[in-house]
């Protein structure tokens, strides 16, 4: 296999659990940036701070795999075909053109058409999951069986995408096709020990990476972690806009969820070990 493109972030690890970021990336070629309606917008719906809120993965041996290519370029957590994850809902899609709230992400007439989405899709789409199956690979080689850990954030409210508030902690399984029974239940279990809110396989059962990758009859145990933005970093009680968001990043704010997340995937490291 070729070398990953500059833009693909892999720090390897030898414990049996892959952490996935697709959509912390804020990169967007120069080329394509004047058909934004404007950079922040490109930007905003960005998994924002994930790469420090997780730094402490480096500890635990764990690798890492981000793509540094904003999903507003493509959405690499989308199903390739095109296909929508949630039929029946509104979402986004795999080059998107609008935001989750609504608004359009490209100037009159500069949306991409087929053949643009295609050539997106080989170029930042492609090269991403690949990078993502050779580090597979290369654990299964160490382990008889890892977890795939897709990690995610989103603002708490965001009526057109769903009803209310978000739990703090929201995991998907692909309805429990995506992992053992065992995983889930024990990711589970830290968040209900904590004072943070959860669901499992609520409104988001987890994205393509989960759903692509989870074969827990070939040893590969895939689940989602959907965070509420509000369980690390301060989020604008008024309506988001270039002047509030995003908030920074405030270890101290983030440290009672970060304290939990650890002990998340402590027990995913955990449930891959055991024979």
């Amino acid at each position: 296999m070729s070398a990953a493109p500059d833009w693909v972030e892999i720090r390897r690890g030898n414990a049996p659990v892959i952490v996935a970021m697709p959509h912390t990336g804020i990169e967007i070629p120069v080329d394509l940036l004047s058909r934004y309606v404007s950079p922040w917008l490109a930007r905003k719906d960005t998994d924002w701070w994930l790469e420090q809120l997780y730094d402490f993965t480096i500890g635990l041996d764990i690798t890492v795999v981000r793509t540094r290519i904003s999903r507003s370029v493509i959405d690499a957590n989308r199903d390739p075909s095109g296909a929508s994850l949630y039929p029946g809902q509104t979402t986004t899609a795999l080059c998107p053109v609008t935001t989750f709230d609504g608004e359009d992400l490209y100037k009159p007439s500069r949306e991409p058409e087929d053949a643009e989405i295609a050539i997106r899709r080989q170029r930042y789409f492609d090269p991403y999951h690949q990078a993502l199956e050779g580090e597979i690979a290369r654990l299964r080689r160490l382990h008889p069986r890892i977890v795939v850990y897709d990690a995610h954030s989103i603002r708490s409210t965001i009526p057109r995408l769903f009803d209310g508030a978000l739990p703090n902690f929201n995991i998907g399984t692909n309805s429990g096709a995506a992992c053992a029974p065992e995983l889930a239940v024990a990711v589970a279990a830290r968040c209900a020990g904590s004072a943070f809110s959860h669901v499992v396989d609520g409104r988001f059962k987890g994205g393509w990476t989960t759903r692509h990758l989870g074969n827990p009859a070939g040893g590969v145990h895939a689940i989602q972690m959907e965070l509420a933005c509000r369980g690390y970093m301060a989020e604008p009680e008024a309506r988001v806009s270039e002047a509030n968001w995003p908030t920074a990043y405030d270890f101290a704010y983030a440290a009672p969820l970060r304290t939990i997340l650890r002990e998340i995937l402590v027990a995913c490291i955990a449930f891959a070990l055991v024979s």
